[in-house]
């Protein structure tokens, strides 16, 4: 493998994931703390409220860093820790704690790459529509404005959003993430209005920018591919990847949605929250964009879930993704397949050939812990990942962040499952790298040579 000088390798957490303090120094609740509360809906009733307890630990966590050799974190801020209505009272307490990170950070010669938006919206604007709602994309607005201008000085790469798929698709069409809706209209709005607010914010934040300063945004971008070559299957396929993919590059990139969209959703939508303007915004020219790959999709046809198409949700397409190859699977039940992350890459450069340079912003596995913590599997997909995507010729790819530095709240799994190079005993919250955080450091060590 060879990768160009200047090439980042990092890692990459949430603010939700690790922070916990959930009710310290004026955070306010946000959509994740309420989901997290409704029973059934987070596997053991777990919650983020201490997480890895980030909050109080940064400063073990930033060795962590550079004992790793990174020069490069990839996290989130926590809207609600700065703003605890969404709007209004700014909170001093939170942004002077991402100050003190930044700055701890930059000392030691690690770059920070921030996400202003991993999923968790504050409360107060759910409580008002949350995404479905249009305001919602100009408070994010004024949200990102509000955080460049008080850490424009030390940050230079920004990035709006994380995943948008999730935060619509799953979190207001199939319910598994916050804020737990299950709707048709709803969430194809809540997408639109997610890519408003993430160009209204560039737009905000770039008429203060300083030269060097870059903004883009991450999107996951997981390959579908046809269970048969059937007329069928190969159709499902198709409705699945403009779903997840093609709804949010093509207007980002190709200054309109897809028609596909249309045809899949006209009679649960009429789309009216599409305005005149909306794709110039949208389309507002990005430094960079993330992509966030772990597995492709095996996609096969399937009757919907309901049968009228005027009550169907957003996430009933007629798609059947439970067919998995016999390929190794991680302990998430993941195919685990590298060449997928070339596919990625390469397709996104073939669809958008003006693509902007791309960062790998999220890649890594879960697998159970064995004695002494020797992740012999997560080293052996981690080192065929990373070499997935410098096989992907023709795509300016500036860097590799793995997903994650620490193990996390995962979500609606709760705390079952375990990403970090760093094992986290929750009881006691003492960090244990694992063997593969030892390897990914003598990988970096080589790949700088």
């Amino acid at each position: 493998m060879s990768f160009p000088a200047g090439f980042r390798w990092g890692v990459a957490t949430s603010a939700y994931q690790i922070e916990g303090a959930a009710r310290t120094d004026g955070r306010g609740p946000s959509t994740w703390d309420t989901f997290a509360t409704v029973p059934g809906a987070v596997a053991n009733g777990d919650t983020g409220d201490v997480a890895a307890d980030h909050y109080h630990r940064w400063a073990e966590d930033v060795r962590l860093l550079v004992d790793l050799g990174v020069d490069a974190y990839r996290f989130s801020l926590s809207w609600s820790r700065i703003l605890p209505d969404g709007r209004g009272r700014v909170e001093q307490r939170g942004l002077d704690f991402y100050r003190r990170l930044v700055e701890a950070l930059l000392g030691k010669g690690i770059e920070p790459f921030i996400t202003l938006y991993h999923w968790d919206l504050p409360q107060a604007l759910e409580d008002e529509g949350g995404w479905r709602a249009r305001d919602t994309a100009h408070r994010f607005a004024d949200y990102a404005a509000l955080v460049h201008e008080s850490l424009g000085d030390v940050v230079r790469n920004w990035t709006t959003l994380n995943e948008p798929y999730c935060s619509s698709i799953v979190g207001y069409g199939e319910g598994r993430h916050a804020p737990g809706a299950r709707e048709g209209h709803g969430a194809l709005a809540a997408a639109h209005h997610l890519l408003l607010g993430h160009g209204l914010a560039v737009r905000a934040m770039r008429a203060n920018a300083l030269a060097e300063q870059e903004f883009g945004i991450v999107l996951n971008q997981s390959p579908t591919v046809p269970v048969t070559d059937s007329p069928a299957d190969v159709a499902a396929a198709s409705r699945q990847d403009c779903l997840l993919r093609r709804q949010f590059t093509d207007p980002l990139f190709g200054a309109a949605y897809p028609d596909e969209l249309t045809s899949m959703f006209g009679d649960i939508t009429d789309f009216s929250f599409r305005h005149d303007g909306d794709l110039a915004v949208i389309g507002e020219p990005l430094d960079y964009v993330g992509l966030n790959y772990y597995y492709r999709l095996h996609v096969a046809d399937a009757p919907h879930r309901e049968p009228d198409p005027a009550k169907r949700t957003a996430h009933d397409i007629g798609v059947d993704t439970t067919r998995l190859p016999d390929v190794p699977r991680t302990g998430m039940g993941w195919p685990v397949e590298p060449a997928g992350l070339t596919t990625a890459l390469t397709d996104l450069k073939a669809r958008h050939p003006d693509l902007p340079p791309v960062y790998v912003t999220e890649n890594g596995c879960v697998y159970p812990d064995v004695e002494g913590f020797e992740d012999a599997e997560r080293i052996s997909y981690l080192r065929d990942h990373i070499g997935a995507a410098a096989a992907a010729t023709g795509v300016d790819l500036r860097g590799y962040f793995c997903w994650s530095l620490l193990d996390n709240f995962e979500w609606a799994h709760g705390y079952k499952h375990r990403f970090g190079l760093v094992h986290v005993d929750y009881e006691t919250q003492q960090r244990t790298p694992r063997a593969s955080f030892h390897w990914y450091r003598s990988f970096i060590s080589q790949a700088r040579r």
